[in-house]
């Protein structure tokens, strides 16, 4: 599986995404998210473990625990993977516009 499947998929549980969220609105310990959710900390491990498999989030070592930041290479690389389907578009809407309206019929 690719890095970008992996985070596509990793973002296609709703959990998932509200941990992603959580974590990017600021850096976030487990028992911080757990508090957050209606799911167990060992459910959230699990979610953050996928996260962190798929480059989406990183851990980063605070005395007994870890707390979660967003890993913004992976970010970026997903990212990018987007942003061609978004240039394609844009490219393919600018010439649409551009058509007369005589082309169009």
């Amino acid at each position: 599986m690719t890095v970008d499947s992996a985070q596509l998929a990793a973002l296609g549980d709703a959990t998932r995404r509200t941990i992603f969220e959580l974590i990017a609105s600021r850096p976030r310990s487990v028992a911080e998210i757990t508090r957050e959710l209606t799911v167990s900390q060992s459910a959230v491990s699990q979610h953050l473990k996928v996260l962190r498999e798929s480059h989406l989030v990183r851990a980063e070592p605070k005395g007994a625990s870890n707390v979660y930041h967003i890993d913004p290479a992976g970010l970026a690389q997903m990212r990018a993977w987007l942003d061609r389907f978004w240039s394609s578009t844009l490219a393919a809407y600018k010439v649409a516009v551009e058509q007369s309206p005589e082309d169009q019929t």
